[in-house]
């Protein structure tokens, strides 16, 4: 099959050149609007540094253009009465394995973060909803499920904003990931490093920056070898067929047009090979025969997947006076290609399956923020995206016979469904932060959103946030947000049900819904107490309600999440957040309880047996990525040159059917109860060390020693059961990890 990959990087440098004649000039720059919010302090990090006007004076004219035109960008947006909480890059680097670990390791410190398998994570009970933005640009989702397009060494820090969210932020909405890129400009330099270690891991990496009078960039890139690419199948240390290799790369262009006006260029690219890993010592047990062949070792299955994102935006900031603007064109290629094993797929599973899937997005955006007076500042801004996707799927089953093998013939029949769709989203907001006193303030606006795809919806959403600073070390945030969220369009597949009846691979059930929006009413209280210069401590409350609420699973042998809807559901939780620093100890500590239940699976049907059908329409189950109790925490201490440190995460176990004893039956048929137990508890530990050595004449160079899971404990993250989880998936074992970076 020949296919051609769109790269966005011409699309992008083109709109860079068109662009430029759109820049204008305006009156100097006023000092930004206020923004208040229940902001959590950055997780294993010190006080932030003070600020010194004296010493900017020192700087050259235009590095403080760039350090003010980035305070101008960070209040475009507000996060007033959200739930905020910050990691830096020095943070980042205090953990064990460093930059050197992947985004969503980063992102699990973060309190009320599940981890689960195929790189996944989940923010206070929902199953993605993921939002991500660099320097304010919105990137378009991806097909990518295992794959990590955004590497941690571009980052200069990193905000998880959730809960009540103010009217900027919709269509994904369990989480803002809000990334802020390093700079060549204000940080020039950089490193190269090595790091590798057990399970055959080799990582080379590099990252530098610099510029010329007002232009300036940043690029990072780094190559992934490691024989443990997806999680364990069996727990195993060195699982089988489980080799990966990965090319990340990112690039930052800025060039400062004057005190007003900039212009950027932002690039990334992502390429992902994956085996996906075998058991040992399984034969197939459907009774299939695909000639003369009926037996297949489990440990010979060959399948192999391939992940490919790119992206490109291009970017025009505007300071001048009260006014702030900031307007981008943005590009985004992603594509996903599953190759089976023929015929070991179509004798286990009664299917072999070659997958492809595509996904173009083109977006424009603009923000803007306006300071009427100290009491009111006006944000508002549109949204507008398209993307058109291809899925292509040639399936090999075999054709029901009664007089054959297991009621099915002996001779592979190729069924073709291939299918193309294209979606358009519009979104508007208007808000207004409004301060009536000095110590309160009031975010309140509107939102609309419109989709059109499989299905079409559309929704005005009301706002209200309130942050009351009710003493100087106590601040009291609550809010009320209704969302409207729509199916993930890159991942949902018209697939022909029809087209598999009597084939040795049939729908489970005849029904065929397509997902809807999800719309939900959100509620958010919390509060944040200052005790002492050093300890900070927070606590966070929550509750959701909704109709049609978008859940996603994995149906077959392609790692491809297909998502499906809960007619209802209800979500509601509570977090605790410590941080302290002094000197060059820092420590933090997270604890949350969560409980997340659906009912009534009303699209995507046939994915499920009836009797789940059944039992589910009638019984309020917890969703398969609940996780009740979670906990994160670690510490860090740094001294001349020297860092240990150690962090963990803990939870409770994600979900899994509950297997009722032999002759009973949950009262529809079924032998289980689906999503009716969590898997055990289970913790895991990693420690690391550091030293940075000055090298004369050359910079430094920082070796670093990890272990990752020191007691070696064995955890299942899944057990193959559960609403739409496809296969087992252990957590890593333990493994020693070394690396040596140079600066340049």
């Amino acid at each position: 099959m020949f296919r051609i990959s769109f790269t966005p990087a011409a699309f992008c440098v083109a709109l860079l050149l068109v662009s430029g004649a759109a820049f204008g000039v305006g009156n100097e720059a006023a000092s930004p609007a206020s923004d208040a919010g229940g902001t959590a302090p950055a997780a294993g990090t010190g006080p932030p540094a003070a600020a010194a006007p004296a010493a900017a004076d020192a700087l050259p004219d235009i590095v403080v253009t760039a350090q003010h035109l980035d305070e101008e960008r960070s209040h475009i947006q507000t996060q007033t009465g959200a739930s905020t909480y910050t990691i830096d890059a020095q943070a980042i680097a205090a953990t064990p394995g460093g930059a050197n670990t992947l985004l969503n390791q980063v992102v699990l410190q973060a309190p009320d973060v599940v981890q689960d398998s195929f790189g996944q994570f989940h923010v206070r009970g929902e199953h993605a909803g993921l939002q991500y933005r660099i320097n304010g640009v919105i990137l378009p989702e991806g097909i990518a499920v295992f794959g990590q397009t955004l590497d941690p060494r571009l980052i200069s820090s990193i905000s998880l904003i959730t809960g009540a969210l103010p009217a900027e932020y919709g269509l994904r909405t369990a989480g803002i990931i809000d990334i802020t890129t390093k700079s060549g400009l204000q940080a020039p330099g950089g490193f190269v490093s090595i790091y590798g270690g057990s399970h055959g891991e080799i990582q080379p990496s590099l990252a530098y920056g610099g510029g010329a009078g007002s232009f300036s960039y940043f690029v990072t890139g780094d190559f992934i070898r490691d024989d443990l690419g997806i999680e364990s199948p069996d727990g195993s240390s060195n699982p089988i067929h489980d080799h990966t290799t990965q090319y990340h790369g990112f690039g930052y262009f800025e060039d400062i047009l004057n005190d007003e006006n900039r212009v950027a260029l932002m690039l990334g690219s992502s390429v992902g090979k994956f085996q996906i890993p075998d058991l040992y010592g399984e034969e197939p047990a459907l009774g299939l025969h695909v000639g003369d062949l009926s037996t297949f070792p489990s440990q010979d299955l060959n399948e192999n997947q391939r992940e490919v994102t790119q992206f490109g935006a291009v970017s025009w900031q505007h300071s001048v006076g009260a006014l702030n603007v900031q307007s981008s064109l943005t590009a985004r290629y992603s594509s996903l290609t599953f190759v089976p094993d023929f015929p070991g797929d179509l004798l286990f599973t009664g299917i072999s399956q070659d997958a492809y899937k595509q996904n173009v997005a083109y977006a424009v955006q603009s923000d803007a923020g306006y300071t009427l007076d100290d009491a009111h500042t006006l944000r508002g801004g549109v949204f507008l995206q398209t993307d058109h996707s291809i899925s292509e799927t040639a399936s090999q089953v075999l054709l029901a016979d009664p007089a054959g093998p297991g009621g099915y013939g002996t001779v592979p029949t190729t069924l073709i469904d291939n299918g193309t769709a294209t979606e358009w989203i519009y979104s508007a907001y208007l808000q207004d932060e409004w301060k009536p006193l000095p110590d309160f303030t009031v975010n309140y606006g509107l939102r609309f959103d419109k989709f059109t795809a499989y299905t079409a919806d559309k929704q005005v959403s009301p706002r209200l946030n309130v942050v009351w600073q009710a003493l100087s070390d106590t601040t009291v945030h609550a809010g009320y947000s209704r969302y409207m969220s729509p199916p993930p369009f890159e991942l949902v597949g018209g697939k022909d049900v029809t087209l598999f009846a009597s084939t040795s691979a049939p729908p489970l059930s005849p029904n065929a819904g397509l997902p809807q929006a999800e719309h939900a009413n959100y509620y958010d209280a919390g509060v944040q107490q200052k005790v002492t210069r050093e300890l900070t401590l927070g606590l966070d409350t929550y509750y959701k309600q909704s109709t049609n609420l978008v859940d996603e699973g994995q149906f077959g042998a392609p790692i491809i999440l297909t998502p499906f809807n809960y007619r209802y559901g209800k979500q509601y939780g509570a977090e605790f957040t410590t941080n302290y620093a002094t000197g060059g100890f820092t420590a933090y500590l997270n604890l949350a309880v969560q409980s997340a239940k659906g009912k009534d699976i009303d699209s995507a049907q046939f994915n499920f047996s009836q009797t789940d059908l059944d039992y589910i329409a009638h019984n309020w189950i917890h969703l398969d990525h609940e996780q009740q109790r979670t906990a994160s925490g670690g510490v860090s201490y740094a001294h001349e040159g020297t860092r240990v440190s150690a962090d963990f995460l803990m939870g409770s176990g994600l979900r899994a059917d509950l297997e009722l004893p032999p002759g009973q039956t949950n009262g529809y048929g079924g032998d289980d109860i689906p999503n009716g137990e969590h898997l055990p508890y289970y913790t895991q530990m990693n420690v690391g060390i550091s030293h940075v050595f000055d090298v004369a004449n050359a910079g430094t160079l920082t070796a670093r020693f990890d272990v990752i899971n020191v007691f070696d404990k064995i955890y299942e993250i899944r057990n193959g059961t559960g609403v739409g989880v496809g296969a087992p998936q252990f957590g890593a074992r333990r493994g020693f990890f070394f690396g040596v970076s140079k600066s340049l």
